[in-house]
């Protein structure tokens, strides 16, 4: 009798689509923080593949706050709102955004395979390609107002304002626009301030920006263009790296590397009045377990190199990379905190000016909110929620303290996802769900 044996790809293909997966091990907790526990890689055929299907929320469902928090939606019926900007006025704009077009991206079974999985998980779709502003003019926590302030852009990610200059990072370049305070729609012509790593792969596409505290700089995160430089090192010139740009020049230069996708960038102040502090969100690498590795927040040295796609956490070194490079590994810098494994950190905001943390159990009023998105390579699921991390003498202490949570329901789909976070006008933490398609918001309850 012929034994017919299928293709590996076939068995990889057919493992992931079943949802085969190994567990985690570690306790719950054990890794985040300041000192996670780390273990060894898990290495298999089949990566863990457990995905949230996405069944958005229905009429009168809502994520669920902390006790002594409340939750409204400022704006609804949005189209995969994915980040946040609060202008000086209180005006809210948010990014209505998805991948562009990568005809190089995701080839093959495996490609094919994650593509099904994305789609599951409500990642896939045509890019809006939009900024939309929302006022809420009477404080009520509900935007009267909902406009196009911004049109027929290439997936939009980040904006920062400097003065009467409006920086949004498309998915290829940063744009300058003119802005003047309380209108709702920009209409002039903008000009190119300088590329970003880009190209038919684009892996990851998202380009988060924040502006410098003395207005002189922007600065722009590229994700990795792969998950562990499978496509080859060239591929991953200019990326996984966080680029500074002179706003007069356009001119740029690498400012930190080795971060696989970092996201949210926020200003924090440092201990003994040094100057502010950059500090940045990003996810790891996947396919080494559901236990590893820790998404994670961490301060930016200039020059500084934190791993990818070399090591991870420090100096853990990643043997499916090849060629090595020793050299790299050794000066590559452990990150400040993590955040769970797959958890996939995509939000930061400061938590200076909310009113929130006062009402969280045990939180300083320093610290951040960071949104993860939620894990697909990890059993059981991780993140799909809004955390705070308190900071004490300009450094994180203790474990997150769950700020938002009921993104997942009992029976494990994701009514929402949580992206971008902001701190509106009055104090109240901005949330934008892009399964939901709805901007949250988190305020103080009325005692």
């Amino acid at each position: 009798m012929k034994i017919h044996l299928l293709p590996t790809s076939l068995l990889l293909a057919a493992g992931l689509l079943a949802g085969c997966s190994e567990s985690a091990r570690l306790p719950a907790g054990a890794d985040t923080g300041p000192r996670p526990t780390l273990v060894e890689p898990v290495k298999r055929l089949v990566p863990t593949a457990h995905v949230a299907q996405a069944r958005p929320w229905q009429p009168g469902e809502a994520p669920v706050p902390a006790p002594g928090l409340q939750v409204t939606a400022l704006a609804t019926g949005l189209e995969h709102p994915r980040w946040l900007h609060v202008l000086p006025n209180g005006d809210v704009l948010v990014a209505e955004t998805n991948a562009p077009p990568r005809p190089q991206e995701g080839g093959g079974i495996r490609g094919w395979v994650m593509r099904k999985l994305m789609l599951k998980a409500g990642s896939v779709g045509t890019s809006a390609n939009r900024i939309t502003l929302l006022r809420d003019a009477d404080g009520d926590g509900r935007a009267e107002v909902q406009e196009v302030f911004l049109k027929d852009l290439n997936s939009p990610f980040g904006m920062a304002l400097i003065g009467d200059r409006f920086y949004v990072a498309n998915t290829d370049a940063v744009w300058a626009y003119p802005y003047a305070a309380g209108q709702t729609q920009i209409t002039a012509a903008g000009h190119k301030v300088t590329d970003l790593p880009a190209g038919p792969r684009n892996h990851h596409w998202t380009k988060s920006l924040i502006a410098s505290p003395d207005g002189r700089k922007l600065y722009a995160t590229v994700g990795s263009n792969s998950n562990a430089a499978e496509n080859g090192i060239e591929a991953e010139e200019g990326r996984a790296a966080i680029w500074e740009i002179d706003v007069a020049t356009g001119s740029k230069r690498l400012f930190a590397t080795g971060l696989r996708n970092p996201n949210g960038m926020a200003w924090l102040p440092a201990p003994e009045g040094a100057a502010p502090v950059l500090w940045t969100v990003a996810n790891e690498r996947d396919e080494l377990g559901s236990d590893l590795v820790p998404d994670y927040l961490t301060s930016v040295r200039d020059g500084g190199f934190y791993g990818w796609p070399y090591s991870w956490y420090g100096s853990h070194v990643d043997s499916r990379v090849k060629p090595q490079r020793p050299d790299l590994v050794a000066r590559a810098l452990v990150p400040d905190y993590a955040l769970g494994a797959h958890v996939a950190a995509l939000g930061l905001v400061s938590a200076a000016g909310s009113a929130v943390p006062a009402r969280l159990p045990g939180a300083p009023g320093a610290g951040v909110f960071i949104g993860m998105h939620g894990s697909w390579n990890r059993q059981p699921f991780a993140g799909y929620k809004v955390v705070f991390v308190p900071f004490a003498q300009g450094v994180p202490q203790g474990l997150p303290i769950d700020v938002l949570t009921g993104f997942l329901s009992a029976a494990g789909d994701a009514r929402g996802r949580p992206v971008g976070v902001a701190i509106d006008g009055r104090g109240a933490l901005l949330v934008a769900d892009d399964v939901g398609n709805t901007v949250w918001r988190v305020a103080p309850a009325p005692r």
